[in-house]
């Protein structure tokens, strides 16, 4: 669809230019029309424009190595999106799902161009929207970068290794050993004269063989869960190993990305306006 400079008008970044440079900017555009559910673009798509939003709203994603859908931004009225790829020439980086009925003027480089040479002051306008967006990306990655292990593994767990978990934490506790004393106290002192001699005790006389069967017993239910809890903290001790590992690097190619896009787009903006400045200087030395 054909834009026309009252199109233009409602869109921010265009509002600022006067009637006739509206008109001509509005011959080079289009205006695209997208229903709500559909995509504009995937993740992985050429990229060759970017899109300003006049009406509508346009979900920023793309999903991590585990398949987790990671949000980077909800664009709306007078938004743009879609400059990355633009700029560097690179696939998109995320993908553009639209969530309210979409209606967005498509910019690609020459019309970029020729918005710039109308309007110096919108490359500054570009650059500091898209610093305020690697800025909000840099914060989402620092709460997302990382997982909690401790809860996925308390989450997974089944009911043996609750009670496994349960048992092996009483057992190396002191209420477990001070229950231990006074049973085993209570037993040796009813099975001993002159108590055993009484219709009270005497029902497990020395060397107390049936205290020994019990404890024994014991010993070998209590073991069984406690390898059973350490098996389990063995196992999430790898998955927190390969998790630190995970976000370490994860971590330094995100930074090691978020410089190169930010060199290579500061170029790209400082060789634009300078080639500005030479078409705005050339203009002005002609009669």
């Amino acid at each position: 669809m054909v834009a026309t400079a009252d199109m233009l008008a409602e869109v921010p970044i265009f509002a600022l230019l006067d009637e006739s440079e509206r008109a001509a900017l509005a011959e080079r555009v289009e205006v695209e029309r997208h229903a709500a559910g559909a995509f504009v673009f995937r993740a992985g798509d050429p990229g060759d424009r970017l899109f300003v939003v006049r009406s509508g709203k346009v979900e920023l994603f793309f999903q991590n190595d585990t398949g987790d859908r990671i949000v980077l931004e909800t664009a709306g009225v007078g938004d743009f999106f879609g400059e990355m790829s633009l700029l560097d020439g690179g696939p998109r980086m995320a993908s553009a799902e639209v969530i309210e009925d979409l209606d967005a003027v498509v910019v690609d480089r020459e019309d970029l161009d020729e918005l710039f040479r109308i309007r110096p002051a919108a490359a500054m306008d570009m650059l500091t929207a898209t610093g305020k967006r690697l800025r909000e990306t840099t914060k989402l990655l620092r709460h997302t970068a990382s997982r909690n292990v401790n809860r996925e593994e308390h989450d997974a767990r089944s009911w043996v290794m609750i009670a496994a978990d349960v048992i092996s934490a009483f057992t190396g506790s002191l209420p477990f050993l001070f229950i231990h004393v006074v049973l085993f106290a209570l037993w040796i002192g009813l099975n001993v004269r002159p108590l055993s001699t009484s219709h009270i005790g005497g029902f497990d006389p020395f060397p107390f063989g049936l205290l020994t069967m019990a404890v024994s017993l014991e010993a070998i239910i209590l073991s069984v869960f406690v390898l059973l809890s350490q098996n389990r903290q063995a196992e999430r001790d790898r998955v927190r190993n390969d998790v630190e590992y995970e976000v370490n690097l994860k971590a330094e190619l995100e930074i090691a990305h978020l410089h190169v896009t930010v060199d290579d787009m500061h170029g790209a903006f400082v060789a634009r306006l300078a080639a500005i400045e030479k078409q705005l200087a050339r203009s002005a030395e002609r009669p």
